[in-house]
């Protein structure tokens, strides 16, 4: 395989191998001129041969790793299981309980009170200790990515290029061990939910769930998989459309269904108003955030497409118009450079940044026969969208030669009712390879594959298509309300 260097005064040169440094903040294939950049390392520079075994090696390890955190997570899970039946008990329900029952009772909580004061002790010292570990590798490794990030702010189109290569390599050779899984409804733990819920969110680490439920924002603690509500705020007039959790500080940002764009700070375990701005002049129908949440983008049914910057205040810095109809879903890539818009008008925009002009431009605009309320970046080269009639999902990827998006293939998704509702948007969660898709009266969970193919795992059915919801970032948790069950309804990853 001969790869020529990407530098910029190297170009003539061909790769002779890779640094497999964990330090290292240099371009890792390198030259002969690239040498001298890891001088300081050299013991660490390998061939393409050798990089193979490496690769293998490590992911061998990365194999053994999982397996161990798998056994211990369904060793915790049967605890769990153990302990679910007494989490909620009511001391109320012994007088309605037979002698038998009393007795079990009894004999159950006597074998816990035989652990507490040792085992449990243990455990609860061990799982400190692992939780403390496992922070200790995730910061190591957020640190190196940070570095990595903050290096290739200003890349050109040539390491565009080799960063797309180098996530199809990651794709192809780091792809998770998955496993066949389903989601399981939790039914002794649903909450009855009269008002409509448009919006549901999660924090980064899942220990809070924030429900836009009429014009309301109620807030919920996720604790051992049950919700308790703290908190109920009244910030919005109107009926709340979004709710976005921030990763970086305990912030929320929310939209209503006039317009209306809300930022929520966390202060002494309270959630107040920061400050509120008129976003758009109808409902805001979709907010994201780019990594370092300094950019925020919003749709709205007024047709426009905004770009906020962060300063002291949120400032628009752009507003995209072409499109003629309600704009329903975003989707911002992994680069960061593009974004994609679907709606009521029948067609899909992608948007790039142009750092020459320094700003966003429409770069094509894909005509549909069907116009469509959901659709998502898997990864940069691929996305996907979800017509508002049909049983099919439509996958887009991009050409290599002409730089433009076209269909390559079409995906059953298991129902073909009209689906007139939005907000429940498209989801992609990495780390499981699943795309969640909201069709109609179904929730449609699908496995991504090594080679791009798509499988719907699980069709989970409701009664209704005023359906909403919102999966966890670690894929651990899926909660829904939809119009006819009138609940919050959790299901937790159950993999076989």
């Amino acid at each position: 395989m001969q790869i020529k260097c990407t530098q910029a005064d190297h170009k003539n040169q061909y790769i002779l191998g890779f640094c497999i440094d964990a330090s290292c903040q240099n371009q890792r294939p390198y030259c002969n001129f690239c040498i001298q950049s890891h001088i300081q390392h050299l013991d660490k520079l390998t061939t393409l041969e050798l990089l193979y075994e490496w690769i293998e090696q490590e992911i061998v390890k990365i194999n053994s790793i999982q397996k161990d955190v798998q056994e211990f997570k369904a060793a915790l899970d049967s605890l769990l299981n153990f302990l679910f039946p007494y989490l909620n008990f009511n001391i109320q329900q012994i007088s309605q309980l037979g002698v038998s029952q009393i007795d079990n009772l009894i004999k159950d909580l006597s074998k816990i009170e035989g652990c507490e004061k040792t085992l449990l002790k243990q455990l609860n010292q061990s799982i400190e200790q692992g939780k403390s570990i496992v922070n200790e590798i995730l910061k190591k490794i957020k640190n190196q990515t940070d570095l990595k990030y903050n290096n290739n702010e200003q890349l050109p189109h040539s390491d565009l290029d080799k960063l797309n290569l180098e996530q199809t390599i990651h794709s192809c050779i780091l792809q998770p061990n998955l496993k066949p899984f389903t989601y399981e409804l939790m039914k002794f733990n649903t909450i009855n939910q009269d008002e409509s819920c448009f919006a549901i969110a999660f924090n980064k680490d899942c220990s809070i769930v924030a429900l836009g439920c009429n014009e309301y924002i109620k807030i919920f603690e996720l604790k051992q998989r049950f919700l308790n509500q703290i908190q109920v705020l009244n910030g919005h007039n109107y009926n709340v459309f979004n709710l976005h959790f921030m990763k970086k500080s305990d912030q929320f940002i929310s939209g209503d269904c006039k317009g209306s764009i809300l930022i929520w700070q966390k202060n002494n375990n309270q959630w107040n108003r920061s400050y509120s701005f008129k976003g758009h002049k109808d409902a805001i129908r979709c907010l994201i955030l780019n990594n370092n949440e300094d950019i925020l983008i919003s749709s709205s049914s007024d047709h426009t497409i905004k770009f906020w910057i962060k300063q002291d205040k949120w400032i628009c810095q752009q507003t995209i118009t072409n499109h003629n109809n309600y704009v329903d879903q975003l989707s911002l890539n992994d680069l960061e450079n593009q974004v994609i818009s679907c709606g009521w008008d029948k067609q899909i925009l992608v948007i790039e940044y142009s750092k020459y002009n320094q700003e966003w431009i429409v770069i094509q605009n894909i005509e549909v026969e069907c116009e469509g309320r959901k659709l998502c970046f898997i990864n940069n080269n691929l996305f996907t969208f979800q017509p508002e009639k049909g049983n099919q999902m439509h996958i887009y990827e991009l050409n290599g030669l002409t730089k433009k998006f076209t269909k390559t293939k079409d995906i059953i998704v298991n129902q073909s009712d009209d689906d007139q509702y939005g907000l429940f948007g498209q989801q992609f969660i990495r780390q499981k390879q699943l795309l969640v898709d909201k069709h109609y009266k179904c929730v449609n969970l699908i496995r991504k594959t090594q080679n791009d193919e798509f499988k719907v795992e699980q069709s989970i059915k409701f009664d209704s298509n005023c359906l909403y919801g919102q999966m966890s970032d670690d894929g651990e948790y899926l909660i829904t309300w939809d119009k006819s069950s009138k609940e919050i309804q959790i299901r937790i990853l159950t993999e076989k």
